[in-house]
């Protein structure tokens, strides 16, 4: 995580997200503008795209719709988006090696661009997308994930203080 002076033009979209796929970033310009913070992430290995079952992190104007895991312990496994009552650990791993592993925090997103990742075949909530934790033995600034947005879990724990639903989220 760093944290840069964020430009006059960015302080009029404040509190939002900004996903940059290239760079595999996370953005957050947060309510006061001050300052933005930003985080290694890794998105998804087939790209981006917005097709239902095409494995790829869409792109596009977004926002938070919902956030799950609140108060639970770091590394919490969620299945379903409901925590399971496991708690992450590479013995837990060994034994489901062919779970995608969802951890500590889930920020559920939800498209605003109709035909592009809102809607019939391309709906970004529908679809599951969320930004999320990921075991810490999975690498960073590498695309990885079966669509979604994949932090670490203290990473992810952090943003989710600092944001609310309904947050902006733009993925480019």
């Amino acid at each position: 995580m760093t944290s840069d002076p964020v430009s006059p033009s960015v302080r009029s979209t404040a509190p939002g997200i900004e996903i940059d796929l290239a760079r595999q970033t996370l953005t957050l310009y947060p309510e006061d503008a001050t300052s933005s913070i930003s985080y290694q992430i890794s998105t998804a290995l087939n790209g981006a795209g917005e097709r239902q079952s095409s494995g790829c992190t869409p792109t596009g104007r977004h926002y938070v719709r919902a956030m799950v895991g609140d108060g639970e312990p770091l590394n919490t496994v969620f299945v379903a988006r409901r925590p399971t009552g496991e708690v992450y650990s590479p013995e837990l791993a060994g034994q489901f090696p062919e779970r995608d592993w969802i951890l500590s925090r889930i920020l559920w997103l939800c498209g605003l661009e109709s035909g592009k990742n809102r809607g019939a075949g391309v709906d970004s909530f529908r679809r599951f997308i969320y930004i999320h934790g990921t075991p810490d033995s999975e690498p960073m600034g590498v695309p990885r994930s079966h669509g979604c947005i994949r932090m670490r879990n203290t990473d992810v724990v952090d943003l989710y203080g600092r944001v609310k639903p309904g947050t902006p989220v733009f993925i480019q």
